[in-house]
């Protein structure tokens, strides 16, 4: 190890002033065996920083087939490895200037040693958690409802939290959410996607018993433990009297009354469509096409005007393949009718305008500003 004079001495053959220098000076050599592949650095921003000095964890996720994302409690990253022409010294108990005292006179010599050294790092950027597998999963045994007597419940893969966190890309607290969004019940400690035709037989056993007893849409009571996940997801709770009271929310009752009417048919003539969709949802809600954005796509273009199912959901959540499959369906689009499609893709602080500027090309149709492909679209 070097001594205080020669270092020095050093110090004289650099042509330096020892007034200008700090009086602790760091005697670094590296110890044994150190190699530039026994760490990885990673570089935290401060909310990351505050996460982990406050002993939470960070998680990285993905399957063998996935880019693999780092993950805090509520927060999706990207992990990119970042070169850097300096090297990078791991140095444990390294004293910075501000950490160092003030009172020292003269020249202090610290010996430090080099745990490791590599030349890049992980980059972290927050990004949108990859979701799309979430139903998937789920999907592959639905619940239809508690298995009656004599009958042998689905076999198929179920999942506790704990599994899906394994499986999804995405933070716990954007993975509950989602689990939320697609109404997903706790079902004897696995999550589980309700059948559709069940969720449909659901609502219509609330409306029945709503227009049997005569309640207000707005004040509907609680019966078995499913309809009380139901109203959870298409009404809002609130209490009167110390009692529990639920009031349905129209939006989302004609929103799956259209998806039942939609979903087994290619197209349906628009003007038709409107009709049974009013004749079916229950006495005194409305219906509005704006109740149906992301999940139909209205055309009036040629012939009559038609209606059709296309769920945001289904469309991929690569952003170049997304649009790439909205100008397969129609060549031009309006702002109001794409932007229902990809308004999800936007990053952070993004607009859907910056989003289309980047991916479409715009044009005036009519008077009308409208959006189609930047590159020709293979039909």
């Amino acid at each position: 190890m070097r001594t205080l004079e020669e270092v020095q001495a050093t110090v004289q053959i650099a042509k330096l002033q020892e007034e200008d220098l700090q009086k602790t000076i760091h005697c670094l050599s590296f110890g044994e065996n150190v190699l530039s592949a026994d760490y990885c650095l990673m570089e935290l921003d401060e909310t990351l920083c505050q996460h982990v000095e406050a002993g939470e964890s960070l998680v990285i996720r993905g399957d063998a087939d996935e880019r693999a994302v780092l993950c805090s409690g509520d927060t999706t990253y990207n992990l990119k490895m970042a070169d850097t022409s300096n090297l990078l010294l791991f140095v444990p108990g390294c004293k910075i200037p501000d950490q160092l005292p003030e009172s020292q006179d003269s020249p202090h010599l610290l010996h430090t040693q080099i745990w490791g050294f590599c030349s890049s790092y992980w980059e972290l950027r927050k990004q949108r958690p990859q979701l799309r597998k979430l139903k998937q999963l789920l999907m592959e045994n639905p619940y239809k409802g508690s298995t009656l007597r004599g009958q042998e419940e689905n076999t198929g893969t179920l999942y506790t939290m704990l599994d899906l966190l394994e499986r999804i890309q995405a933070s716990e607290e954007e993975l509950q959410a989602q689990l939320q969004t697609i109404h997903a019940c706790l079902v004897d400690g696995y999550w589980r996607m309700l059948d559709f035709d069940y969720e449909m037989t659901l609502m219509g056993h609330v409306t029945q018993l709503v227009d049997s007893e005569s309640w207000s849409f707005n004040k509907v009571s609680l019966a078995t433990e499913m309809i009380e996940h139901w109203l959870n997801c298409y009404g809002k709770r609130y209490t009167e009297n110390e009692l529990v009271f639920y009031a349905l929310d129209e939006d989302k009752v004609c929103r799956a009354t259209a998806l039942l009417l939609l979903q087994n048919a290619v197209k349906f003539n628009l003007r038709e469509f409107q009709e049974v969709w009013q004749q079916s949802v229950p006495e005194g809600m409305g219906t509005r096409l704006d109740q149906l954005k992301s999940l139909a796509l209205v055309d009036r273009g040629s012939g009559p005007d038609t209606i059709c199912l296309l769920r945001v959901e289904d469309l991929s959540e690569d952003t170049l393949e997304r649009f790439n499959h909205l100008f397969t369906l129609r060549e031009k689009w309006t702002e109001a009718d794409i932007t229902p499609y990809v308004k999800d893709l936007c990053g952070e602080k993004q607009t859907t305008g910056a989003l289309l500027t980047k991916y479409a090309r715009s044009s005036m149709l009519n008077g009308v500003k409208v959006f189609n492909s930047r590159r020709p679209v293979a039909t």
